[in-house]
């Protein structure tokens, strides 16, 4: 196991809408109650590609269209390396924006299709202006190995995506809409997780952090923490959804 934790957190400037900070914070914090120092990098448009290389988890949130925009920009200059680390397996959260980013495109209200990393076989569709956006509190069953514990988060997105055959999906949605019509949520790759939650979503969601962090420090198992505090968020969110947890 390893005792130290490189964060590279990509377009925080740009990239960072409904809280999503907070799940750098939670990272950070989890790792260092349990000795593992951290550091965290901030990646923002043109990031020297070799700081990618040395950084052992990632995370990527979501932002409105013209922050979008940019991103996307750099995002092309960046593919071949972020690619290749996701390949390898370093673990990554991808929410909203930039899990759409991961797909092969995305296909604007108007109907510009903006071209995505196709590192994801998946794609994202806004079916009009005139369509329903899919906000609210949700909650998914997770479906991966080594989460047990219900998924509890925010979603407001207007688009919707649809998986391919190469890429499983993050959860079974209980309560809410996911990425669309099928009943799923997410999408997970390797290592690496994408998901319309925001919030952010993993100080409700202890278990999902630890999962992060082990599998980028190497570790089996990690020392257990109180999260007591964090369980009654939880068990607020998911009272008010009717969803026993």
């Amino acid at each position: 196991m390893k005792k130290t934790l490189t964060i590279g957190w990509l377009y925080p400037d740009l990239m960072n809408v409904y809280g999503d900070r907070g799940n750098i914070i939670i990272l950070e914090k989890r790792a260092n109650w349990r000795s593992i120092k951290t550091e965290v990098k901030h990646l923002d448009p043109g990031f020297l590609e070799k700081e990618l290389e040395t950084c052992d988890l990632l995370m990527m949130g979501g932002a409105q269209d013209r922050q979008q925009t940019i991103v996307n920009e750099d995002l092309k200059r960046i593919k071949k390396s972020l690619s290749s680390k996701i390949e390898k397996g370093t673990p990554g959260l991808y929410v909203c924006g930039g899990f759409q980013f991961l797909g092969k495109y995305y296909k604007e209200a108007d109907g510009t299709k903006v071209a995505g990393l196709s590192i994801f076989d998946l794609y994202t569709e806004n079916p009009g202006e005139n369509s329903m956006r899919l906000i609210g509190n949700m909650a998914i069953q997770p479906l991966i190995d080594g989460l047990n514990q219900i998924i509890i988060g925010f979603e407001n997105h207007g688009g919707r995506t649809y998986l391919g055959k190469g890429i499983k999906p993050f959860g079974k949605v209980l309560k809410g809409f996911g990425n669309s019509e099928d009943g799923f949520e997410g999408a997970v790759y390797k290592n690496s997780i994408g998901t319309y939650m925001h919030g952010p979503i993993l100080p409700k969601n202890p278990e999902l952090a630890d999962y992060l962090i082990a599998k980028a420090v190497d570790a089996d198992e990690l020392e257990p923490l109180d999260d007591s505090l964090e369980d009654l968020a939880r068990s607020s969110i998911a009272k008010s959804l009717q969803v026993e947890i």
